[in-house]
């Protein structure tokens, strides 16, 4: 295999953009989820041990849900007590009530993230439980956490489309955002679920949430499945936002989504923000050796671009 350095595609900031992005790879916990044969315990502790050697600041480990919901991720307790954590990095886990936060902190768990949904719908058909009674739970959720010290992350899904409802009014993405965060979520994350978004739609949906939560308590979570989500990420950063939610390989996706491609491919990210002279800390090369390792685990071809055109035999050229 032939090893590569990317470092001659680095290029001046495009003005107005800001100049370094912090990366949140979901892949552990939001790119695995779904997968329909479990993954072993080992493969999962391999790959976000690999994940932690690349310059990441944050890694979405594993969830704390009943088995019952998502049987890959009953070996929480496992993947949390056995991973090398690295200092400077936080493993967070999902958290969806009090049930699971209490699970999470008797595990050591630092930092937990809960998930809403900007659909009635959606929010109906994939937590069981209106949006209103979703934030009632949160916020129980909430005070746990402020109580214990631990900090919370938002997520609000399907803040552009919904696969049942359509289109989603950006002032109903505001409105559970602004929930989120005044109940103390330190940031919320924006997903695109079934990557249905252009820049258009996700300008107008940032634009409608940034008039009652503050740019930098915002993240942005694209979904690839029009071919979208790079575009998408470049409108939210030439908006102010500096946080961008990315699965390795490109692992995961909406179940709901009819031809979801899965989550934008964090080697593809950090290669364009590289490319436009934007920090990440990250190391792409470990990336996508860490991409490589949990393709060959699954069987699978990677959907990251940059990884397919490592492999090809030529170097990619400025």
């Amino acid at each position: 295999m032939i090893r590569r350095s990317f470092s001659h595609l680095s290029r001046k900031p495009i003005g107005q953009l800001v100049k370094k992005v912090k990366i949140v790879e979901v892949g552990p916990r939001d790119g695995l989820q779904n997968e329909q044969r479990i993954v072993p315990t080992e493969t999962k502790i391999s790959l976000i041990d690999k994940l932690s050697e690349t310059g990441l600041q944050a890694i979405e480990a594993t969830s704390f849900v009943s088995p019952k919901w998502v049987p890959q991720m009953a070996d929480h307790e496992q993947v949390m007590q056995r991973i090398k954590k690295v200092p400077g990095i936080s493993y967070s886990v999902l958290t969806p009530n009090l049930k699971g936060f209490q699970a999470a902190l008797e595990c050591g768990v630092k930092e937990v993230a809960i998930f809403g949904a900007a659909s009635e719908s959606f929010s109906r058909k994939n937590i069981n439980c209106s949006i209103s009674e979703s934030l009632q739970r949160f916020e129980v959720v909430c005070e746990a956490a402020k109580e214990n010290n631990i900090p919370v992350r938002g997520y609000v899904s399907c803040v552009v489309g919904c696969p049942y409802e359509g289109s989603v009014a950006p002032k109903a993405v505001a409105m559970v955002t602004k929930n989120l965060f005044d109940m103390g979520c330190y940031e919320v994350s924006l997903g695109d679920t079934i990557g249905v978004g252009t820049p258009g739609s996700t300008q107008a949906m940032l634009e409608g949430v940034l008039e009652t939560v503050p740019v930098n308590h915002l993240a942005i979570h694209c979904h690839d499945t029009y071919g979208q989500a790079l575009a998408n990420i470049l409108t939210a950063l030439k908006l102010g936002l500096g946080t961008v939610d990315a699965s390795v390989s490109g692992l995961g996706g909406c179940p709901y989504a009819r031809g979801a491609s899965g989550n934008v491919a964090t080697e593809d990210v950090v290669y364009m923000l590289h490319g436009m002279g934007i920090e990440t800390g990250i190391n792409l090369n470990k990336l996508v050796d860490a991409g490589q390792f949990i393709c060959q685990a699954l069987d699978r071809k990677t959907s990251s671009k940059v990884a397919q055109a490592r492999t090809d035999g030529q170097e990619a050229k400025s």
